[in-house]
């Protein structure tokens, strides 16, 4: 299968493209730079320029491949609405090129939060707060699966993480730890964070790709829910600093995020898919230490 992926150097479109590769599909991969395209290209697959704004290159990669995987969102925290709109609109875009076409249209969307309650792939996706945008747009690619395209989301937990080089949510605790020399958490630090290795996300991404029927959710889910307290003290330990609590306006935009509780479950997943997780949880990759050095 020839697959178009959008964020394809990006944090798990870069372990996702090799995934593809390696099960001996061809691959199309968005880029918006020559270092990302020479990245795409070192691991065999084709760049296509362009980015989620370009949405002509959109469309050229949705038209020329037999299966579409959206993974690029812009990450930037400090203009999360724009972000959202943005995403939107790719995904807009990209369905209306898919339309009728039968092809598979995997799209990555985040975990529910069910206050007192795990969530799992029945529930539904959170369309309201900071990042409702992200589910309504989730909401928007299921609905494909009446307009002829076999559509899928992988809901993918907050810390997406694999040591050396990517921890979700904890990278910014990580950060923060790094510049104040105190290792926080929000409030009692009981709030719960999934979480999954990167490795095991991708191999879930290349499931729903090959076999996940249309309006299917699936849950990139390993770890149900570390406490923020446990995340902060593995933290704390490595750099050898306090560990304490601190209010959420010291982590800036996404602080109010910090003090939500939001376990989730992928035995559904694990179950219907035959998906499981090998690779080290987020405890152990933030307690072997090798923090990115802070900018």
């Amino acid at each position: 299968m020839r697959v178009f992926v959008t964020g394809a150097s990006g944090s798990i479109g870069s372990v996702v493209v090799p995934e593809l590769i390696a099960a001996g599909h061809e691959v199309l991969g968005l880029v918006r730079s020559d270092a990302a395209a020479t990245a795409v290209a070192a691991v065999g697959g084709t760049p296509l320029r362009g980015d989620l704004t370009d949405l002509d290159s959109l469309r050229t990669g949705a038209t020329q491949a037999d299966g579409v995987i959206n993974l690029a969102f812009s990450n930037d925290w400090s203009n999360l609405e724009q972000g959202i709109d943005e995403e939107a609109r790719a995904v807009q875009t990209l369905a209306a090129a898919l339309a009728g076409s039968g092809k598979p249209f995997v799209h990555a969307g985040l975990t529910p939060m069910m206050p007192g309650h795990t969530s799992t792939e029945e529930d539904p996706n959170t369309t309201d707060g900071p990042v409702g945008g992200r589910g309504r747009t989730s909401d928007m690619v299921l609905t494909l699966a009446a307009q002829g395209v076999r559509s899928s989301v992988v809901r993918l937990p907050r810390s997406v993480h694999q040591r050396g080089s990517q921890y979700g949510f904890c990278s910014v605790l990580i950060a923060a730890a790094q510049k104040t020399g105190v290792s926080a958490y929000v409030g009692d630090g009981t709030q719960r964070w999934p979480a999954v290795n990167r490795l095991d996300a991708a191999a879930l991404f290349r499931i729903a790709l090959e076999d996940a029927a249309p309006g299917t959710v699936l849950h990139a889910v390993a770890d149900e829910g570390d406490t923020m307290r446990s995340l902060a003290e593995a933290i704390g330990g490595v750099l050898a600093v306090p560990v304490e609590s601190a209010p959420p306006e010291r982590f800036g935009l996404i602080g109010r995020l910090f003090a939500l509780d939001m376990p989730s479950s992928s035995a559904l997943t694990r179950e219907r898919f035959d998906w499981q997780p090998t690779h080290p949880s987020l405890i152990d990759d933030l307690a072997a230490g090798d923090y990115p050095a802070l900018g």
